[in-house]
Formats: structure tokens, sequence, C-alpha cells
């Protein structure tokens, strides 16, 4: 009878390696999705003058260590003040009269993070 020998050297450091970039990428892929998403809502639900603050808006992927964050951006800055924050949140204007914000940025993304809350919990069953 013959005698089959297996010797392993070494660990699995590069195949967790692998594994975990490639669940990163997967991640990453999913959050694109939703930060496509809440820039097109959000780019529908702005107020509009011009459209330059609709157009206006993106998103981008923060990773600080094990911290993901995605965040929705716009550039839409004017004298030194976000465009999109004064819509939202109410300015006073040169003559010292206020014009009030109109909420629409959080009805826009509700639907973007219900999605997003809906997915993690089917990933945790």
């Amino acid at each position: 009878m013959k005698t089959i020998t297996i010797e392993r050297q070494g660990n699995f450091k590069q195949l967790n390696s692998f594994l975990e970039r490639a669940k990163e990428a997967f991640n990453l892929g999913v959050l694109n999705r939703y930060g496509r998403e809440g820039v097109k809502a959000l780019s529908q639900a702005t107020p509009e003058d011009s459209g330059t603050t609709a157009d206006s808006w993106d998103y981008k992927i923060i990773r600080e260590g094990s911290t993901t964050t995605l965040a929705w951006t716009n550039d839409n800055v004017v004298n030194g003040v976000n465009i999109a924050l004064i819509l939202q949140y109410g300015h006073a204007t040169k003559s010292g009269t206020w014009v009030e914000g109109i909420d629409y940025i959080n009805p826009a993304l509700q639907p973007v993070f219900e999605e997003i809350k809906t997915q993690i919990l089917k990933e945790l069953k």
C-alpha cells in the first residue's frame, strides 16, 4: 500500500486579504448605487430657479479605518454660500427680510435610506 503525504506551509493571509478586498468591492458597488439614487432624488426635489443647484448634486464614499460613509454634496456656492443649504434652512436677504427654508433634502433621501435599511436587514438574516 502506498502512502500519500500532504504538507502545507504558510497561512491563509493572502486568501483572507483577497476575500476582504472582494467584500469591499461589493459593498462599494452597493454604496455607489445608493449614491446615484440619492443624487437623482435630490436633483428632482431641489427647488429650481436656474437649475444650477439641482444639477450640482454629487456623492462621495469616505473610508476612514473600518468606517465607510456615504455623503451627498452640492457644490453650487455663490459668494461663499452653499445655495442648497440656504434653500433647505432659509436665509436673510440684503434688505433684512427672512426667506423661509424648504425641507426638500430629508424627504428626497428618506426612500433611499429605507432601501439601505431593507438591504442591510436582508443581509443580516
